[in-house]
């Protein structure tokens, strides 16, 4: 029984940790237009920074940020615009962060099979006694 119980602290801890990374790059695609002042930092993406965990699994250790400098664009339409017509936006590279997502989705669901899996495992235990 104990292996059953190991088993499923050790997915838990990998749905916590690809948790906390689809929420970081939620977080980064959904501020990936945030436009700024040029005399701003521009948003910084977060990205998740994770270990193993010396008891087994994984434990979220930090999050590390972006560069503030971000990309300085032409907008002179826009009501943030400098009087040059600049403006800042972050400098995240959308395709890595979709090709992350895909990434931190499949982990998340491998994890959530495990522990489905050792559900019904610990269920059938129980039925064994019958």
């Amino acid at each position: 029984m104990s292996a059953m119980f190991r088993a499923l602290g050790i997915s838990n801890s990998g749905l916590h940790v690809f948790r906390t990374w689809l929420d970081s790059i939620s977080d980064n695609l959904s501020n990936l237009n945030t436009v700024r002042p040029t005399s701003e930092a521009a948003y910084q993406a977060r990205y998740m920074q994770a270990t193993a965990d010396p008891n087994g699994g994984a434990i979220v250790t930090g999050v590390s940020y972006g560069d503030a400098t971000g990309v300085v664009v032409s907008d002179p339409t826009n009501p943030l615009a400098d009087q040059y017509g600049l403006v800042r936006r972050p400098d995240i590279d959308m395709n890595e962060q979709m090709t992350s997502l895909l990434i931190a989705q499949r982990g998340y669901q491998a994890n959530l099979a495990v522990v489905e899996r050792v559900r019904d495992a610990y269920q059938q235990a129980l039925t064994l006694g019958k």
